[in-house]
């Protein structure tokens, strides 16, 4: 299983970014997704799921600024983050779980300025 994130970036408080992983190595579109995120110092933390079904689940701080998707067709996962501010500051995480093991991607970084 490998799991390829991309889209993180520098980005002013109040603007926005949209991540990408791509998954191979699964049958991607039997598989929830999720995207967790870990800052410096903290622990790495939940920020949205997605089931196979569409379903969503999310973080309060993600709360009506964040949306995940999925496309089964490219094997990929999004999140499209808005309002970003400065504490959204960290390494951005993709996630699933395959057969009782938990894979993660590499991270992308996310910095929001003040």
């Amino acid at each position: 299983v490998q799991l390829q994130a991309s889209g993180g970036g520098l980005v002013q408080a109040g603007g926005s970014l949209r991540l990408s992983c791509k998954a191979s190595g699964i049958n991607f579109g039997l598989h929830t997704m999720g995207w967790y995120r870990q800052a410096p110092g903290k622990q790495r933390e939940l920020v949205a799921i997605i089931s196979s079904g569409h379903s969503t689940n999310y973080s309060d701080s993600a709360k009506g600024r964040f949306a995940i998707s999925r496309d089964n067709v490219r094997r990929t996962v999004y999140l499209q983050m808005n309002s970003l501010k400065p504490e959204d500051t960290a390494l951005y995480y993709c996630q699933t779980r395959f057969r009782l093991n938990d894979y993660w991607g590499r991270g992308t970084q996310v910095t929001v300025s003040s």
